[in-house]
């Protein structure tokens, strides 16, 4: 047996096991990295391509286990201080960047995908910005990076502070770049947490579509962006679970099966993550996003445990 069927097979083996329910999804994201850093990914592009797809389906699966009541309250209530804080997160980039020697359109990628919804927010603004693929490719594997780090520490961080289940959810939403992550993250904090953070983290989603059209027609683009399509499938699965609540216990199967795809999606997510990626991302960008994550992930746990975000 030759080295790559090998590499393939085990792979594979890894991939069946996240399937199971004893996987969590911190261990999963985990084996995902150490596989691809230390063996690699023998199917990089396929690992990319469905860890979104199978993220969009995780996230509509999710919205069947919650009522739209629930996600128009959590939704409803976070609208003020995720538009404060989508402005607030763009104004810091734009400061930072007198500090930090990044190229422009680089910068400006990293701080819409900090302030809204990490990779998506970025794939959303390249053309917008008429990025080029390398400053594209810089931005997404800086926040790639960052996503796979607050993965694994929000949780820790969250018992240290000792924060509530809603807290850790709200926190998580405001301050972890994609939704990826963010559901993972809150995921392992618990079950309320998970439902806050997928819900409060889809509304601030929601402002990809008007953020990038303003600055199209501030910058007399275009290009536009729409609403994420699985963000509406995330409110159809909420409102059909009210609707039709006779059908209780198949709402729960999805809902069970969404989280388990979870898991399957953060371990194509985690071997996603390549030293070619490391490599390209470079010190000022990663030292631009890491000092703009810092400073609006204490910024937010702050107003959080001070009461300013309930």
């Amino acid at each position: 047996m030759n080295g790559l069927l090998a590499k393939k097979i085990f792979f594979l083996f890894l991939l069946g096991l996240c399937t199971f329910p004893f996987i969590t999804t911190a261990e999963a994201l985990t084996a995902g990295i150490f596989f691809s850093l230390f063996l690699g990914n023998p199917w990089p592009v396929e690992s990319s391509i469905w860890s979104k797809k199978l993220l969009q389906i995780s996230v509509v699966g999710l919205g069947f286990g919650l009522g739209i009541g629930e996600v128009w309250t959590v939704g409803k209530d976070s609208v003020v201080y995720t538009m404060l804080g989508i402005a607030s997160t763009l104004a810091l980039g734009k400061l930072l960047q007198k500090f930090i020697p990044a190229d422009k359109k680089t910068a400006a990628l990293i701080a819409f995908g900090t302030a809204i919804c990490g990779g998506s927010a970025i794939a959303a603004m390249a053309p917008v910005l008429k990025s080029k693929d390398d400053e594209t490719a810089v931005a997404l594997a800086t926040v790639f990076t960052l996503n796979s780090v607050a993965l694994l520490l929000f949780p820790i961080l969250g018992h240290f502070f000792n924060l509530s289940q809603y807290q850790f959810g709200e926190w998580a939403a405001l301050a972890i770049h994609d939704t990826s992550s963010v559901v993972g993250a809150a995921a392992v904090y618990g079950p309320v947490a998970l439902t806050v953070g997928t819900t409060v983290k889809l509304t601030r989603a929601i402002w990809i579509a008007p953020i990038a059209l303003g600055t199209a027609l501030f910058l007399k683009s275009d290009r536009r962006a729409r609403i994420p399509l699985f963000i509406i499938g995330f409110v159809a699965a909420a409102l059909i679970h009210t609707l039709l609540p006779q059908f209780a216990s198949t709402y729960g199967l999805l809902a069970g099966a969404a989280k388990q795809c979870l898991v399957v999606t953060l371990f194509l997510i985690g071997a996603g993550l390549s030293k070619s990626l490391l490599k390209k991302v470079g010190f000022s960008p990663m030292a631009l996003g890491i000092s703009l994550w810092v400073l609006v992930g204490s910024l937010t746990l702050g107003a959080i445990l001070m009461g300013w975000i309930n």
